[in-house]
């Protein structure tokens, strides 16, 4: 298309200079606006010491990176594509909406109504060229200029959709856990009173309000009801102030022994926000997941109707497993004991969990949360793309219902189960190393990095016979203008080494 006359397209060559370099230059000023944006809100984490934000947010540019490159990808091989042919046969198998040639140009032009129209003619001429090529061969094309461009456009708003709800998540559960900290301040309090700590009685564990609201009994039938009693209590009260007592308690007397003054809220914001770098990424697993969805869209299956409960099924699950730790917690004590000296003391166990491991939990609230961002993101864009009548779209009793439970998933994860995670999570045998300032965490990955220099030293100085060392460890995080906190450090024996959760 050479011209630039008639309703033809032009090239470059026939292109307005100043037409060149406006939209060059205003594609360049939004894509420096952003990445300007990205880098001043780093400097500002890493002012204030957030350090597992600052991750998250490269977690982020990672992302934003793979869907570069993806577009990148589809652009460059979009010509070629095109010309993937493939039989009408096949064609006409597993489509989203039931074919009707009569109104297949009607469609195509419809859907692209909110398109510039130079923009539409450009894929409408690719279209046609694709088409003629195959129909020489009395086939069809293998994906068409038009679908490949709506699924370029799904893929970005899919990605900005799960960071979004996933930060959203986040902040929200922040919200509420920060709702606990009155809780913190009053114990802390009341451990600095000399007198009441000296005070210690020997109490009955059925008195406890932790093991009234927890324990039920022993039995099959009350086993089922502390079950029935998990499932309905994520809905309201997840966690009381006895249940925070108690779990703050047996964490510190487990990991903490000799620092009773532990802060166990600060904490669990610090775990949160380290974990946020794992839920806002995109994983590999997370995009078999879109695959499997996108091929089960088809017409009459009513497919993205039955998925929207997956993630609220997970959610329900999740919430159960994990009121139900706080109750198995309570069950040990109160088979074990029948009085206590002193304040109640459960025992955080990896037994409670799933398979044994805790970081379990994380994954599938990862998974959840990226398959009803997936629901949310799907339903707009064919809300936007195609219309609120598109076959896509299907009934409207299916969307609604499918819209609710996206939406209760969201709620529900923000105020119940993700501040259940924060807090049950930690009753597990080890500990996150965000059990350390970040300082402390600086000084001993340090002193780790030396401790292996000095081994492989020692081995090769019995094997060579040499008996050079490495310099002390202090001395060089000293001379390197390092943190020597770690020198200061007192370890007491019951406590674990830093071992990740």
């Amino acid at each position: 298309m050479a011209g630039g006359s008639g309703g033809e397209e032009t090239n470059l060559e026939y292109t307005p200079t100043w037409v060149v370099a406006l939209v060059c230059s205003v594609i360049v000023t939004i894509s420096l606006t952003v990445e300007r944006l990205l880098h001043y809100t780093g400097k500002y984490l890493k002012k204030k010491k957030q350090k597992p934000l600052f991750e998250a947010l490269l977690k982020i540019k990672e992302e934003l990176m793979l869907l570069g490159f993806i577009s990148l990808l589809l652009t460059v091989f979009q010509s070629r594509i095109n010309t993937i042919c493939i039989s009408q046969h096949s064609s006409s198998k597993w489509l989203p909406c039931k074919k009707e040639d009569d109104t297949s140009t009607t469609h195509f032009q419809t859907s692209f109504s909110s398109f510039t129209s130079g923009n539409a003619r450009r894929l409408l001429a690719e279209a046609s060229a694709a088409t003629d090529h195959c129909a020489q061969q009395g086939k069809v094309p293998l994906l068409s200029a038009t679908a490949l461009h709506h699924l370029h456009i799904f893929i970005f708003v899919l990605a900005i959709v799960h960071v979004t709800m996933s930060a959203l998540t986040i902040l929200f559960a922040g919200a509420k856990i920060r709702q606990w900290k009155p809780w913190e301040d009053a114990l802390q309090k009341k451990e600095y009173d000399s007198k009441e700590v000296l005070q210690t009685k020997f109490t009955s564990v059925q008195d406890h309000a932790f093991i009234k609201g927890r324990f039920l009994g022993i039995g099959k039938i009350l086993t089922f009801l502390g079950w029935l009693q998990s499932f309905v209590k994520q809905f309201y009260a997840s966690v009381t102030k006895d249940d925070y007592t108690t779990m703050r308690l047996g964490f510190i007397t487990t990991h903490c022994r000799g620092n009773p003054k532990f802060n166990f809220h600060k904490y669990m914001i610090r775990t949160l926000e380290a974990d946020f770098k794992k839920v806002v990424g995109i994983s590999w697993y997370l995009w078999i997941f879109v695959v499997i969805f996108l091929l089960l869209n088809v017409h009459g299956w009513q497919a993205y109707f039955w998925i929207s409960f997956i993630p609220f099924l997970l959610l329900l699950a999740v919430g159960t497993k994990l009121e139900h730790v706080i109750n198995q917690l309570a069950h040990e004590v109160a088979e074990k004991h029948a009085a206590v000296e002193g304040d109640l003391v459960v025992q955080p166990s990896d037994d409670h969990f799933w398979f044994h491991s805790p970081r379990i939990v994380l994954l599938l609230i990862h998974i959840l949360l990226f398959q009803n961002a997936f629901e949310l993101a799907f339903f707009f864009f064919i809300w936007v793309q195609y219309g609120f009548d598109s076959c896509i779209m299907g009934q409207v009793g299916f969307i609604i219902p499918r819209l609710v439970i996206g939406v209760l998933v969201q709620f529900m994860c923000s105020y119940s189960t993700l501040p259940l995670y924060a807090i049950v999570t930690q009753m597990g045998s080890s500990f996150k190393k965000a059990i350390f300032e970040e300082h402390i965490q600086e000084g001993l990955s340090i002193w780790t990095q030396h401790a292996k220099m000095k081994k492989n030293a020692r081995m090769t100085a019995t094997g060579t016979g040499s008996t050079t060392l490495p310099m002390d460890p202090k001395e060089t995080s000293q001379s390197h203008g390092g943190p020597t906190e770690e020198a200061e450090i007192q370890y007491d024996p019951s406590i674990q080494g830093p071992k990740e959760m």
